[in-house]
């Protein structure tokens, strides 16, 4: 053991000496395995460290974090054993320690700091997220998304090739416990990550903001796109285009898609709701009679496999009859699914 002739100089415990590490680790596991420890040392060693011990008082739990942080380091390199579950470690350091300091302890060594860098992804377009990965192993892609909200981890599976994407949820589900090197590993990847994404471009759907934004004003909405129209006729129209999107169908009233219904040709419908979200062909046929919905759906049926493009402009159609209603004041549009009371 190296010498020490000083009192703690530094509680924080940014540089403590080996010996002060040892005796902030004796003094935190209770007098039993302390005094087992004790024994195994020469009697220069225990004199010294025991004099370290007897002087320490009012140990910040920055030097216990750090001391502790040292010996587990220390002790996964001379013994080869990597495999200590935190569960495990969890129970040892609330007995040793008490479930704060605990608690900070494990965050060090399990990577609970990675979650603030991983937080920082979420401004990453998913589909860039996917492309940075693909080419990791599957269990670093797995680790990797099970750091991130199940909403962007779901769009960035969507976005990774479609033969490997089972095995990536596979190897998710069955995490459990990660060990410190595959934390290590996530860490590496992690800091790549965030220092590719410094030196890009932050991509902003701008059109669609301003759509959004425009369906929320509580009033003075036609004027307002009419000041824009007359800045910028083409932006207008992208404008025009996300505001009256297909999806907001899903949220209108009843009286509202029974006239629409009557308005639009049922073979149109059968097009434009081809592969469209479950909410918006149940809305549909939820309105339409009972026999009238179960011809749409034979309907739907005989009209076999539809172009995509063929579908859109369908979809593009109806959406052009919303809006044209809307403007004459004959429809009652909800651009946005807004909160209601009962």
């Amino acid at each position: 053991m190296a010498d020490l002739n000083n009192d703690m100089g530094d509680p924080s415990g940014a540089f403590l000496t080996p010996v002060e590490q040892a005796a902030i680790v004796l003094l935190s596991i209770g007098e039993e395995p302390a005094a087992a420890v004790l024994r195994c040392l020469s009697r220069e060693e225990l004199l010294e460290v025991t004099q370290v011990m007897s002087r320490m008082s009012g140990i910040k739990v920055e030097a216990v974090k750090t001391a502790m942080q040292a010996f587990f380091d220390d002790y996964r390199e001379q013994s080869g054993v990597h495999g200590a579950s935190r569960s495990y470690l969890k129970r040892s350091l609330d007995l040793a320690l008490g479930g704060d300091i605990a608690n900070t302890v494990l965050n060090n060594i399990y990577g609970d700091e990675l979650r603030p860098k991983m937080a920082r992804l979420q401004w990453a377009s998913p589909k860039w997220l996917a492309e940075y990965i693909a080419n990791e192993h599957v269990q670093m892609q797995a680790v990797f998304l099970a750091f991130l909200p199940p909403a962007l981890a779901g769009q960035i599976i969507d976005a990774l090739p479609a033969d490997g994407r089972d095995l990536v949820l596979l190897n998710l589900a069955r995490l459990d416990e990660i060990d410190r090197d595959l934390l290590e590993e996530l860490d590496e990847l992690v800091n790549r990550c965030l220092g590719s994404f410094d030196s890009q471009s932050t991509s902003v759907e701008g059109v669609r903001q301003v759509a959004e934004i425009l369906n929320r004003l509580p009033s003075n909405r036609a004027q307002m796109v009419e000041l824009l129209r007359a800045h910028d006729p083409q932006v207008v129209e992208q404008i025009e285009l996300s505001m009256y999107d297909f999806l907001i169908l899903s949220t209108q009233t009843e009286a509202t898609l029974s006239r629409l219904i009557e308005e639009v040709p049922l073979e149109q419908w059968a097009i434009a709701l081809k592969g469209a979200e479950l909410s918006i062909r149940d809305a549909v046929l939820k309105t339409m009679p009972k026999r009238q919905a179960q011809a749409f759906e034979d309907m739907m049926r005989r009209a076999g496999p539809v172009p995509m493009s063929r579908i859109e402009a369908a979809r593009q159609e109806i959406m052009t009859t919303v809006k044209a209603l809307a403007d004459a004041g004959e429809l009652e549009v909800q651009l946005f699914a807004e909160k209601v009371v009962e």
